[in-house]
């Protein structure tokens, strides 16, 4: 799953292949990943479901701001994915 930034909105969204996804959708910053399939998005949607403005967008402020600095850490969110990626192959 991944969070993007543009402006002052955040889309929550999943891809298989996030690399591609994400150059397909207009966003400013990458904030983080997280695992999860469909039903996690699901289950995120609703958590912050009264921040939705439309679609898959949702605000940026509390509690979806300190969800996403909790994912991060202070690492680059493309580090989780690789490690996820490289662990996924060893299975």
């Amino acid at each position: 799953m991944y969070y993007l930034r543009y402006a002052t909105r955040v889309k929550i969204g999943t891809s298989g292949t996030p690399r591609r996804r994400l150059a397909a959708i207009r966003h400013e910053e990458l904030l983080a990943f997280e695992l999860g399939d469909r039903s996690v998005e699901q289950r995120r949607h609703r958590e912050f479901a009264a921040l939705r403005e439309g679609g898959e967008w949702f605000a940026l402020t509390e509690p979806l701001t300190t969800h996403i600095a909790r994912l991060r850490g202070d690492r680059d969110p493309w580090h989780d994915y690789a490690r996820w990626f490289a662990d996924a192959l060893c299975r």
